[in-house]
């Protein structure tokens, strides 16, 4: 009813009351049940409750006690009746009732927690960066932040990395209105490193490079593992040089390019504390010059996003499965998330809502989940038989499998860190453990694959109005092209012209044209006809 709450305070909807006598204690809500005390008064009115079967009414709605409200139905529907309302609009009170139980509060209840969720709706809509920032420094566990992080993307607010000319301790939000994170969520950075590195920035302005940064900072403080774990972070990104430069050995294999930049921040340091007196009374430091860093490429971007989990704790620049996001969205039904629901559902975890949650996953039949492998181990039983381990990750949580018997020998191929998976299987009890549920896997596919072996039909959609010999020959142009790139097509091609005026449609699959649904492709149509393309799957 918060819909129908809504258009009726804006006078969208009328207002209505089930029973005339109602309106004396809904008048003030709309006619609709807002509070607990609501229910109590009109149990008394209604049904002629005394004020202790009001109150065991008020505390079986607070705590959810289904049980107590259908044995108190009868008390209602006899009590209502023999003061002359209808029984079936006694039955809807009571239905209303029994649903309004599941997020019932009293009016003091209620009217504190809509004081803070005004408050904070109003400070996430006028002052997003600043609200989100606050968010982020308000969690304590890495799964809380992956969250709102995924919140701030789906809100447009950048969240940038570690930066050593802009971070803070904590998550702050730049002049140009990011989120850019702290330095203390670099792991391996201590509190006094961090402090000295801002202490020394807010006092003398920016670092100019990597060399200044040497130059100025607290030796005793900001150690190798501090740097190393700086650069595999992102933080000294701006000035130039790629992560792996810091990594790589110089020409004659002894240094590598952190090791060379911690020398010579010791060499400088000590020089100017050691100056020496010139021939003219005057006091000069030896010159030390800045050590080239090694020519080396870039890593691989999955090599690069593993380096910055591991130090950050979630991955900023990217996500390795984003090139997969179309296989994720068509070729999976499930998330890693509710997989979850199932190791709830065991602990007795999240009460009747994980129990619904759990018993809807389950009619699911086929389950499919996507992600990437890691963590991958290969063990053996007490027994000696072999069995496997890993665990699927994918934007939002990770899960791990465990695989025995035949499934470990059918699928121990598969399981190698870094591999991007689909898997299918069925919820099941594990053997001997009765209401211990696990997806049995049947099938384990590489996503990669997935788009090539499972795509039926691409679909283009396109506006009547604007279809000429232009738009016609630069589609062929588009799908000949792609074809030429890509030699496996073994997906039907569909056309679908709209008169959006006339609210009319007519489609039909080309003759001529088999296609391969690239990235490449649904990109450039979608340039083409400002639509998406849309695809479905065997």
């Amino acid at each position: 009813y918060i819909p129908n709450f809504i258009k009726r305070k804006h006078g969208l909807e009328p207002i209505t009351f089930d029973l005339p006598d109602m309106e004396e204690y809904l008048g003030e809500t709309y006619g609709i049940t807002v509070y607990q005390e609501q229910v109590m008064l009109l149990s008394q009115k209604l049904a002629g409750f005394s004020k202790g079967d009001a109150d065991v009414l008020r505390k079986a709605m607070g705590k959810k006690q289904i049980e107590v409200l259908n044995k108190m139905e009868s008390q209602f529907t006899e009590g209502a009746s023999a003061k002359g309302h209808p029984k079936d609009k006694l039955t809807k009170i009571w239905n209303d009732w029994k649903a309004f139980a599941q997020y019932a509060f009293n009016k003091s209840h209620s009217t504190c927690y809509a004081f803070v969720a005004y408050q904070t709706a109003y400070l996430k809509a006028h002052y997003p960066s600043e609200y989100m920032a606050a968010v982020l420094n308000n969690q304590n566990n890495m799964e809380k932040i992956t969250f709102f992080m995924e919140e701030c993307r789906r809100m447009g607010v950048e969240v940038l990395g570690p930066d050593i000319n802009e971070s803070d301790m904590a998550f702050a939000v730049n002049a140009r209105g990011q989120v850019r994170f702290g330095l203390t969520g670099v792991k391996g950075v201590g509190d006094k490193a961090v402090e000295s590195i801002i202490d020394e920035r807010n006092a003398r302005g920016p670092y100019k490079s990597v060399y200044d940064f040497a130059q100025r900072s607290n030796v005793r403080s900001v150690n190798r593992k501090s740097y190393e774990n700086l650069v595999y972070g992102g933080a000294f990104d701006e000035f130039g040089y790629n992560r792996a430069q810091f990594f790589a050995k110089t020409e004659n294999g002894l240094l590598t390019g952190v090791e060379r930049l911690i020398k010579y921040a010791n060499d400088y340091q000590n020089t100017q504390n050691s100056t020496q007196s010139s021939l003219f009374g005057g006091s000069v430091a030896s010159y030390i010059p800045e050590p080239p860093m090694p020519d080396v490429d870039e890593w691989a971007l999955i090599e690069k996003l593993k380096y910055e989990k591991e130090v950050i704790g979630i991955y900023l620049t990217g996500h390795p499965l984003d090139n997969y996001k179309l296989e994720l969205e068509k070729f999976c039904n499930t998330t890693v998330s509710e997989l979850k629901i199932m190791q709830k559902a065991r602990s007795g975890e999240g009460g009747d809502d994980i129990a619904v949650a759990f018993a809807a996953l389950r009619r699911r039949g086929d389950v499919c989940v996507g992600g990437l492998v890691g963590n991958v181990q290969h063990k053996t039983t007490k027994t000696g038989k072999p069995f496997g381990t890993f665990v699927l990750e994918d934007y939002n949580d990770s899960y791990e499998f465990a695989l025995f018997g035949e499934d470990y020998v059918k699928f121990r191929n598969m399981l190698v860190d870094g591999y991007f998976l689909h898997i299918r299987g069925n919820i099941e009890e594990k053997f001997r453990q009765k209401d211990n549920w696990d997806l049995r896997i049947a099938v384990m596919s590489l996503l990669s694959e997935m788009r090539d072996n499972k795509s039926k039909s691409l679909t283009v959609p396109l506006n009547l109005h604007e279809i000429n010999s232009q738009l016609v020959n630069s589609l062929i142009g588009i799908i000949q092209q792609n074809n030429e790139k890509y030699p496996l097509k073994n997906c039907d091609l569909k056309i679908i012209i709209r008169d959006q005026e006339a609210d009319l449609s007519t489609a039909g699959t080309s003759k001529i044209f088999k296609i391969n649904p690239s990235d490449d492709l649904l990109a450039d149509l979608f340039n083409l006809t400002h639509a998406h393309p849309i695809l479905t799957t065997k």
